[in-house]
């Protein structure tokens, strides 16, 4: 997306602290794991694992895994656990091995495959822990890295709440053969990729090395800001004027807005950032980015969650000629 200034001459951001400079103590308070989750356990016991091989206190994962399937687990520690939904509603990455129970020709298996890229009727299976009714997911990509007789291995990009067993049941039926999964691995989550990601024995070797030896480096790479999480919304930098406002509650008005993405559509969800690229809090957009960019008065955003502590940014509010200008209490 392309940044829109709203307003040029706003106060230079002096405060506040780049996500990178945060210390380990602030880290585990608001920050973001990406385990590589083994086969076996459930994802509520890898995570309750972490939980005490990284000694915090509120811990949650985003986007569960059966026993049987291995791959990236998002781990939000602290404050970033009330960004568990949006983990959750996050394009996934798949790389299945699934067989055949027929014989088919490497051209017929192609073609049938290519036909559920895009939108996809889909039945959850009877174990799922939603409600059976059909429901439309879309498969962006499907790239079929192997084929070796009756086994087929892909990658698939696809839609939260995509079941890969299912889909791999479609494509028998679809073949006429019938057809099931053998084995499932998520390679990414959102913006989290498999080479990103730590195993369980990483967590606690690292949060040692911390603790005993001093030694930060390991553990600093193994855990993310929070803020890595809400990369794929749309954007507004707040002007530092406003900061403190909405940490004590306020919404946003146009007035609070030094610049925002462009083609931000109405009720959308967007993330409230400081100039610094501190996440201050997320809500929905009561306008058009078109709409803002046309008019100098009214609610920009409906505040909806604050992860930033009030007095992190000085309170500024006098910096406003006129305060209902600059944000609107709830």
């Amino acid at each position: 997306m392309i940044l829109l200034v709203k307003d040029p001459n706003a106060i230079k951001d002096r405060w506040g602290k780049r996500p990178s400079d945060r210390t380990m103590g602030e880290l585990l308070d608001a920050g973001v794991v990406a385990l590589d989750k083994p086969r076996g356990p459930t994802s509520h016991q890898v995570t309750a694992w972490a939980r005490d091989a990284l000694h915090v206190k509120k811990i949650g994962h985003g986007g569960t895994l059966d026993p049987y399937v291995s791959g990236v687990l998002p781990l939000c520690l602290g404050k970033a656990v009330r960004l568990t939904d949006v983990v959750l509603s996050s394009k996934k990455e798949y790389i299945c091995l699934m067989t055949l129970h027929g014989d088919r020709t490497e051209k017929r298996i192609r073609q049938v495959i290519s036909n559920f890229v895009g939108k996809i009727y889909q039945l959850p299976p009877v174990r799922s822990s939603v409600k059976r009714q059909l429901r439309i997911r879309n498969v962006s990509e499907i790239d079929i890295l192997e084929i070796d007789g009756r086994k087929i291995l892909f990658k698939i990009r696809c839609d939260a709440g995509t079941y890969v067993r299912t889909l791999c049941t479609d494509i028998g039926e679809a073949l006429g053969c019938g057809g099931n999964m053998l084995e499932l691995r998520r390679s990414m989550s959102g913006v989290m990729d498999e080479s990103e990601s730590a195993t369980l024995h990483d967590l606690a070797d690292a949060y040692v090395f911390w603790q005993q030896y001093g030694r930060e480096a390991w553990l600093r790479s193994l855990i993310m800001p929070m803020e890595v999480l809400v990369e794929p919304l749309p954007k507004i930098i707040v002007k530092a004027t406003a900061v403190d406002a909405i940490c004590h509650g306020a919404n946003l008005n146009i007035s609070g807005i030094h610049m925002l993405d462009d083609e931000i559509r109405k009720n959308a969800l967007v993330a409230l950032m400081t100039a610094r690229g501190e996440l201050i809090a997320i809500g929905k957009m009561m306008m058009s980015s078109q709409k803002i960019m046309a008019t100098d008065k009214g609610i920009a955003v409906n505040v909806e969650r604050v992860f930033m502590e009030p007095g992190h940014y000085p309170r500024m509010w006098h910096y406003s000629t006129d305060l209902d200008d600059l944000i609107t209490e709830e």
